[in-house]
């Protein structure tokens, strides 16, 4: 397991260019946390790594956002917030987008566990009452 610490909001972009490296051919990231822990800020910022222009916000009633990288990959960003069952992510397309080569960060996937491949990187971010975030990957 690989830990990354982010003392400040300052240091998040070092956070997420040293999170990139670890990706490796890793294409699906869950991302866990409890509400607040920072997962769409994380995201917002991994996104800014890989040049996406475009705002990133979180995509609690899209259900999904889609990006664009600067080397023209499109990056898919979920938020399984608001769904009530495994149909509705069904109905999306979300098999499509998962094998679509792609990279998917994926905000609340305890909703969506039994439709992830195991290869998916998994990633607990955790925040300090001082302001600090954890970002744990189990790169097993």
């Amino acid at each position: 397991m690989k830990t990354i610490a982010i003392d400040s909001l300052e240091g998040i972009d070092a956070a997420a260019t040293e999170f990139a490296a670890t990706l490796g051919d890793n294409r699906i990231v869950a991302f866990y946390g409890s509400m607040g822990a920072g997962k769409t800020t994380f995201i917002s910022a991994l996104c800014r790594h890989f040049g996406v222009e475009d705002d990133v916000c979180s995509p609690t009633f899209t259900i999904v956002n889609e990006y664009r990288a600067a080397d023209g990959e499109s990056i898919f960003h979920f938020d399984f917030y608001r769904i009530d069952s495994l149909r509705e992510a069904v109905d999306i397309g979300f098999g499509e987008y998962l094998y679509s080569g792609n990279l998917c960060l994926i905000e609340w996937p305890e909703k969506v566990e039994d439709l992830l491949p195991e290869e998916t990187l998994n990633v607990r971010i955790t925040a300090s009452d001082d302001g600090r975030r954890t970002i744990e990957i189990d790169n097993d």
